[in-house]
């Protein structure tokens, strides 16, 4: 088979582009000893500070989105501007050294790195030594800064050049995404590097020393807190996955039940829905209205278990009934199994029983029994005696409230049983979601329940 030109041209052009490189990294470093001076390289405590800001500003490199910030560049100006070419050219090499070991890049772009480094740097030296007359101008901080910007420039230019070659990243994209985003990072990292060279010039080593350590010691620590931010978001993202996971079992429960009693989704939406509404009406706050749609959504899970025989009969024996009854059990021992869902567990848990003490599991009395089961207990009847998709003939609204109105104060809690009906006169019975057209899916608004769940210390 024929190779296409193209092909052809990708496969000759990366040894192509190591050897321009090899030529490149060896150029400089053979003009950066032909020029280098002994002047250069004094005073030495200057040329071994700007060594370890070098290395050590590469090693605690910080990115936030795009931005990549790290000293080791300011110090590679610093080289540059207050000592000259060769010991910028060294300090690189020496940092790229130590970052290639770091990061263990192939041995393509270990040697283009290599390259630009030291082609930055040598550029950076050449130009400073160049223009710069007199350390102590004013002028000298626009030097540094210019030359900042003209080896960034350099810099970014022949790493795109390394992007394009060998990952066939295009010049124009890595503008867009690349350099143009940096920009503003940058900028500011060349005023910290005429600042602290104007520094050095008029306050002497001792000042540029205390400057430096202030700088590691900040970048280490922003980036140790960066990390930490990555790792509180891992753990922020698993904790979500894990409760989509459970809230997922205990609704794959209620739908798979629903597939076996048509009724029991739309009936779950509809007391939630109608529960949430009540809970406003008697005072509640947001989170306990919110504990009601809950405990709503979730009050017949325990009917799970029941056998089909008993989930569809319209009469029971004392056997089935017992069954039957153990059914607010069953679902709160599934409910309470999910952190931080014990008060909506209770609500599951009581919402048969009565308010004369005549009810289930529990037999409790009045004010015994939780205010969120006292509010299901409500919205249960309600929406079973009107529902079209019941086993029974529906009531209508006004015979619904009839029939709340006459179990109150033996089955129902009639202060709650008064406010539920001011509720639905104030909106009108027919109106105001009669119950048929419920959803359980937009009523359990699933995404936000699973990040609640994930919180459960705020609850």
């Amino acid at each position: 088979m024929a190779t296409s030109p193209m092909n052809s041209l990708r496969r000759h052009r990366e040894p192509l582009y190591n050897a321009t490189q090899a030529l490149l990294l060896a150029g400089c470093l053979a003009a950066a000893v032909i020029t280098s001076t002994a002047h250069e390289w004094r005073p030495l405590e200057l040329v071994a500070l700007l060594l370890v800001l070098g290395v050590l500003g590469e090693r605690l490199e910080l990115t936030v989105g795009s931005q990549s910030l790290s000293a080791g560049f300011v110090a590679l100006v610093l080289a540059m501007t207050l000592l000259g070419p060769a010991p910028a050219v060294a300090i690189a090499m020496v940092a790229i050294a130590f970052d290639s070991l770091s990061r263990r890049p192939t041995l393509p772009v270990c040697l283009s790195n290599a390259a630009t480094y030291v082609a930055f740097a040598l550029l950076g030296g050449v130009l400073a030594r160049t223009v710069v007359a007199n350390h102590q101008s004013v002028a000298f901080a626009l030097v540094v800064f210019g030359t900042f910007v003209v080896t960034n420039v350099v810099n970014f230019a022949l790493i795109a050049i390394q992007k394009r070659v060998l990952q066939d990243r295009g010049l124009v994209t890595q503008v867009r995404t690349l350099f143009i985003p940096m920009l503003p990072g940058q900028f500011a990292a060349a005023i910290l590097a005429a600042i602290l060279a104007v520094a050095y010039t008029n306050l002497g080593y001792p000042a540029l020393v205390g400057v430096v350590i202030v700088i590691l010691i900040f970048q280490y620590l922003a980036r140790a807190l960066l990390r930490s931010e990555d790792r509180a978001e891992q753990l922020e993202a698993r904790s979500v996955r894990l409760a989509s996971m459970q809230l997922g079992v205990l609704v794959t429960l209620v739908e798979t039940l629903a597939l076996r009693d048509r009724m029991t989704a739309r009936h779950a939406a509809a007391v939630a829905r109608y529960a949430r509404a009540l809970a406003r009406e008697v005072g509640c706050d947001e989170s306990d209205q919110d504990l009601v749609h809950t405990a709503g959504l979730l009050h017949d899970i325990g009917k799970f278990a029941l056998p089909d025989r008993i989930l569809h009969a319209e009469i029971l024996s004392d056997e089935d009934w017992a069954v039957v009854r153990r059914h607010p059990q069953e679902g709160a021992t599934l409910v309470g199994r999910l952190d931080g869902y014990g008060p909506v567990a209770d609500a599951i848990l009581y919402h048969h029983e009565h308010i004369d003490g005549s009810g289930y599991p529990a037999g409790l009395i009045g004010s015994e029994i939780p205010l969120a089961s006292r509010i299901l207990s409500v919205c249960n009847v309600y929406d079973t005696l009107t529902a079209r998709d019941s086993y029974r003939s529906p009531m209508t609204p006004q015979d619904a409230i009839a029939e709340l109105r006459r179990v109150a104060g033996r089955q129902l809690d009639s202060e709650i049983v008064d406010a539920f009906v001011a509720m639905l006169e104030r909106s009108g019975p027919v109106t105001f979601a009669h119950g048929d057209d419920a959803d359980f899916e937009t009523e359990l608004a699933f995404e936000r329940r699973a990040r609640a769940l994930a919180e459960p210390a705020s609850r």
